[in-house]
């Protein structure tokens, strides 16, 4: 330098540069553009104004000059733009926080040239209810490239792993508040049925589906409130059908999740039974227990032991069936059985789609020692309908398949006849008959029983169904199919619907047999018809 910079210039350029440097601002402005670029001063002026601004800010960095608010210079003669300009301002740093706040941050080079600390990164914080769900992820902290010291970030995780994880969801949850009435668990019912293959009987219900064994009254309170007895859903049956041709009573108990939430099942029942039968009087007094597994939702696995004393009275015809005159009086049976049940069926009163399949084995024990295997499968097909469910067209198709040893009882061999088994026959009229035709009728140790049907809708609102079928099989002393006992049936039928009168519909059916056995006896209307309230 040519000796321009002495010491009062050097006053000029203090913490305020601007502030008592008028009168040497205004001489060097008002100088010729050729003496100004010949003297150099214009050059040497603007180094020292960027040397004292970096020094004033270097102070203030460090703490050893206090902040000032930033002032705007008037203009300046621009030599090269050939005019006067605004000096270009600089933005009054600001004073950095201690470096121990800021971790291991790394310092950049600021727009003056010097030291400039990197600012923290922001600190997430843990809300509730969470604003972002999803896995926790690791991520880099602002700016870190994964370099590590000396390179363009420290390569540190943000959070650092060692804290505890945000809650953060995957999924969406809210807190439900479900309050909670106990409906009507409880009912007494009285009705009554009267059809074909049983007379008229009349019928006395009491069933309560929330029953708790343990809970016994306290005081009587508790017992005519609906208090004692209550609250652990399991369920008690007490019914009474006593009618003209068979009575029937029985207590039953069941608790579905015998042991907590497992799908294990218990149930247990009593019975007394007694039917006056065209060729004999029957009665059976008895009970059973049973635990059932559901293994899916429609698949089920039961057993059970029963144990009975079958009474046979009043032999209508002496002498003519042997194997009836051996067991008059009192005979004990007890029996052990396994049983698979598979129920897909959208209804069991009136199913439109589904099938229904179980098979049973049963070995009995006592007076007579015999084995028992029994099949059953329903399938279901629905053909039409309306766009709101009504008006099902279905078409439907069952079998019965069984077997038993020689050595069954008559009273348990195997029978059919009557709207349950084979329409267009009476009850018990298609099976096996000793004596002629005014023999007994028997049973026989196999049976082999099928039905076809097809209901459609009469009227709009489903009360009246038409129904359209063939039953067709045979009962039979021994394993055999023989054409001359082969029996079908086809016919024709109608179900009316009376809510008034309880969920099963009124039948009526018609049916003609076009094949049977020699001492069959038909009947070509069958009926049902119950009420219950």
């Amino acid at each position: 330098m040519d000796g321009t910079v002495d010491a009062p210039q050097t006053n000029c350029f203090s913490w305020t540069p601007f502030h008592d440097c008028e009168n040497h601002r205004m001489e060097s402005t008002e100088k010729p553009i050729p003496t100004l670029m010949r003297s150099g001063t214009m050059r040497p002026l603007s180094l020292m104004r960027v040397l004292a601004v970096a020094v004033a800010s270097t102070a203030t960095l460090t703490g050893l000059a206090p902040p000032v608010a930033a002032q705007t210079p008037p203009p300046q003669y621009d030599p090269y733009a050939g005019g006067y300009a605004q000096p270009q301002t600089y933005p009054t740093p600001t004073p950095p926080a201690p470096p121990s706040a800021y971790g291991n941050g790394v310092n950049r080079n600021n727009a003056y040239g010097g030291p400039q600390a990197t600012p923290p990164p922001p600190v997430p914080q843990a809300t509730f209810p969470p604003t972002q769900f999803g896995p926790r992820q690791q991520v880099l902290s602002p700016g870190d490239g994964g370099l590590g010291v000396g390179g363009l970030g420290t390569g540190a995780a943000f959070p650092p792993l060692g804290t505890d994880p945000v809650y953060t969801p995957n999924v969406r949850v809210a807190d439900l508040v479900v309050n909670g009435f106990p409906a009507r668990t409880g009912r007494i019912m009285f009705g009554g049925a009267v059809n074909s293959d049983a007379g008229v009987t009349g019928q006395i219900t009491v069933d309560e589906r929330n029953f708790d064994i343990s809970r016994w009254p306290r005081s009587f309170r508790d017992l005519f409130s609906g208090t004692a007895f209550r609250g652990a859903g399991q369920t008690f049956r007490l019914e009474a059908a006593p009618g003209s041709i068979f009575d029937r009573y029985s207590v039953q108990f069941a608790d579905p999740n015998l042991f907590g939430y497992l799908p294990i099942s218990f149930s247990s029942s009593g019975f007394l039974y007694d039917r006056r039968f065209d060729d004999w009087d029957e009665e059976r007094l008895g009970g059973r227990l049973a635990l059932g597994y559901r293994i899916t939702p429609d698949l089920s696995l039961g057993v059970g032991i029963s144990g009975q004393n079958v009474e046979i009275s009043r032999i209508r015809a002496p002498g003519v069936a042997p194997e009836l005159d051996a067991v008059e009086g009192d005979n004990e049976l007890y029996a052990g059985s396994i049983t698979l049940t598979h129920n897909t069926r959208d209804s069991p009163i009136q199913p439109s789609q589904g099938h229904y399949f179980e098979l049973q084995y049963e070995e009995t024990f006592g007076d007579f020692d015999y084995s028992r295997i029994e099949m059953e499968y329903r399938k279901y097909w629905l053909l039409a309908s309306r766009a709101d469910g009504s008006g099902k067209q279905t078409l439907s198709y069952s079998t019965q398949l069984g077997f038993s040893g020689d050595e069954t009882p008559v009273f348990e061999n195997f029978f059919a006849g009557g709207y349950a088994t084979m329409r267009g026959f009476d009850f018990r009229g298609a099976s096996p008959v000793v004596g002629g035709p005014n023999g007994v009728e028997v049973g026989g140790e196999f049976q082999f029983l099928n039905s076809v049907e097809y209901m459609f809708p009469i009227t709009a609102d489903d009360a009246f169904r038409g129904v359209a079928f063939c039953d067709f099989g045979t009962v039979e002393e021994s394993v055999k199919l023989d054409s001359e006992t082969f029996r079908v049936a086809p016919g024709l039928g109608l179900r009316v619907a009376i809510p008034a009168l309880g969920p099963a519909p009124l039948a009526f059916d018609f049916a003609y047999p076009v094949s049977k056995a020699e001492f069959d006896n038909t009947r070509v209307f069958s009926f049902y018809m119950s009420l219950i309230r």
